[in-house]
């Protein structure tokens, strides 16, 4: 598993290899679509009740940071 932040995750056993939050099945993508669509941070945590605010934060760090390619990925085996 590779840990881009405390909060985000990559696995190539975990939606495909897709960033998703703490390794559960929920992807950056897909919280950030929420997010460009409107959603407010209470109604995403409200569909999502594993999420915390924390984890919305973190997928906003990461989408700067892979915009502006600073993201810093480190193995753990």
């Amino acid at each position: 598993m590779y840990y881009i932040s405390d909060r985000i995750t990559i696995s190539p056993d975990i939606c495909n290899g897709k960033p998703t939050i703490r390794g559960i099945r929920i992807t950056v993508q897909t919280i950030l679509e929420y997010l460009k669509a409107g959603e407010t941070i209470d109604s995403i945590l409200e569909q999502y009740p594993s999420l915390e605010k924390e984890d919305i934060s973190a997928c906003w760090e990461f989408a700067v940071k892979s915009a502006s390619n600073q993201l810093s990925i480190v193995e753990f085996q």
